[in-house]
């Protein structure tokens, strides 16, 4: 399997895969139920379920049933066979006519969580239509945790992505970033902005859970970053923070940023943290702002710390 992490995977019949999974093979109602009641009771009992093709065949497209139990018994059952049912659900996830198996392959390589998948699972993100499919290949990739990451930052580059998938990719990069706090802080290091974004976002729970002063010194020179996203970014998780002491003047200095939306989200961290000590200054600031959405801001911000 291809684990060059450039993210395109082998088509069928390349040399060195191959994939043996019949995706024209359906099961009966019937067929699904005794076959979801043997495999439940294997994993009961803690038996071996059985690893030879036409068994995953099998359970594969048990994936596409109607009925949810019996799909979860199904992706359970090939999350025990583990990296013997990787071929057929990678090849199942790219290029099955039904959407309920592409969903529910996904999902079991999420179970699996082996980065030999990731290639497929970033080309069904970036290329099936299905939005539960999307979720769930980013899902598995955030899963997979370290050896996703150039993935996820490359989805967060590419000018084609939705603010759909977007999102999805922030989500994924803040799920992996505690197991990750280099590959993150080098991301937040990026000469793209919005690599910066997404990262300088993600870095709170590596501030807070992981005491991360590095990560914490990267929000901080985050406030001049030269792009006005990143230093709005940072305004908004600073307030987040709830380290009123160290935020506070921080936040009081971008209360003069050239951009407005910086200025914005200044004033809700100094709200958010009750920050009665920048009173004075918000009052200045209102004083003398010429926007009158900040402006307007800047009162909220004032009348809350103000109670």
């Amino acid at each position: 399997m291809n684990d060059n992490g450039s993210g395109s995977a082998p088509r069928d019949g390349e040399a060195g895969t191959t994939f043996m999974n019949d995706q024209n093979l359906e099961l009966s109602t019937e067929e699904a139920q005794s076959l979801a009641e043997s495999l439940q009771q294997q994993l009961s009992d803690g038996c071996l379920v059985d690893t030879d093709q036409e068994s995953i065949n099998r359970m594969i497209a048990g994936l596409g049933d109607n009925r949810g139990k019996l799909r979860l018994t199904f992706a359970k059952s090939l999350g025990s066979v583990g990296e013997a049912a990787l071929p057929a659900l990678c090849s199942a996830l790219r290029s099955h006519s039904n959407v309920i198996v592409r969903r529910a392959a996904a999902k079991t390589l999420n179970i699996i969580g082996s980065a030999d998948a990731l290639p497929y699972l970033y080309e069904a993100f970036m290329e099936d239509e299905d939005p539960v499919v999307q979720g769930s290949s980013a899902g598995a990739m955030a899963t997979i945790g370290p050896p996703a990451i150039g993935m996820i930052l490359k989805i967060l580059n590419d000018p084609n992505c939705t603010p759909f998938q977007i999102g999805l990719a922030n989500l994924g990069l803040s799920f992996i970033g505690s197991k990750a706090p280099e590959a993150l802080r080098d991301a937040a290091r990026s000469e793209h902005a919005e690599i910066r974004v997404a990262a300088i976002s993600a870095l709170g729970d590596q501030i807070q859970s992981l005491q991360d002063t590095e990560a914490k010194e990267l929000l901080v020179s985050s406030l001049n970053d030269v792009n006005q996203e990143v230093r709005a970014e940072a305004a908004t998780l600073l307030g987040k923070l709830q380290d009123p002491e160290e935020a506070t003047p921080l936040l009081c200095s971008s209360l003069e940023d050239t951009c407005p939306q910086v200025r914005k989200n200044a004033a809700l961290s100094l709200m958010k943290l009750e920050a009665q000590d920048a009173l004075e200054v918000l009052r200045r600031a209102q004083e003398a702002e010429n926007n009158n959405d900040v402006k307007a801001v800047f009162a909220v911000a004032i009348n809350q710390i103000d109670k």
